[in-house]
C-alpha cells in the first residue's frame, strides 16, 4: 500500500511542477500521469475491486481538489509576476536637449525614417515630406512623444 500512496503523491507532484512551473504538456505531465495510472492499476491487481475503486474515487477527488486550489485566483495572484516593466530604451528627446528648429545632418536615407546627427547627438528621425538623402541638412519640425519628426532644408 506504501507504493500506491508513494506512486500517488510522486504523480500529484509531478502533474502540480507541469502545472505551474514547466510550460506546455511534456515529460514530466506524461510520467506524472503514468504515475497516478500505475498506481490506480497496482491497487486494482493488488488488493481487488474494492481497494480499486476507493483508490479510484480518492485520487479523482484528490485531483480535482488540488486543481481548484491551484486555479484559484489568488493561488495565481501569488506566484504570478507583480512588478511592471518602467524602463525605456532610450531618453526623450527633450532630455537630449532636442527640440523644434534644431538643424542637423542625415546620416542615413530617410526613408521615411532613418538616422540624424544633431551636434554630437545621433537619434533616429522620421520625414515629414518623402524621402530624403543621406548627409542631407534637416530641421526639426515637430516632436511626438519620442518621434522626431524633421524637413529637409535648403
Amino acid at each position: 500500500m506504501a507504493l500506491i500512496i508513494t506512486l500517488i503523491l510522486i504523480g500529484l507532484l509531478l502533474l502540480a511542477i507541469e502545472l505551474l512551473i514547466i510550460p506546455g504538456f511534456g515529460l514530466t505531465g506524461v510520467l506524472g500521469l503514468l504515475s497516478v495510472i500505475g498506481a490506480i492499476v497496482l491497487s486494482f491487481t493488488e488488493f481487488g475491486h474494492v481497494t480499486g475503486l476507493i483508490v479510484l474515487g480518492s485520487v479523482i477527488v484528490v485531483i480535482s481538489l488540488s486543481m481548484w486550489m491551484i486555479l484559484r485566483s489568488k493561488t495565481w495572484k501569488r506566484i504570478s509576476l507583480k512588478e511592471s516593466i518602467v524602463s525605456r530604451v532610450d531618453s526623450a528627446p527633450i532630455d537630449k536637449g532636442l527640440e523644434p528648429g534644431i538643424k542637423g545632418i542625415t546620416l542615413s536615407r530617410l526613408a521615411p525614417s532613418g538616422k540624424a546627427r544633431f551636434g554630437l547627438i545621433d537619434t533616429e528621425v522620421w520625414s515629414q515630406m518623402g524621402i530624403i538623402d543621406s548627409s542631407s541638412e534637416i530641421e526639426i519640425v515637430n516632436i511626438d512623444e519620442n518621434k522626431i519628426i524633421v524637413k529637409q532644408t535648403e
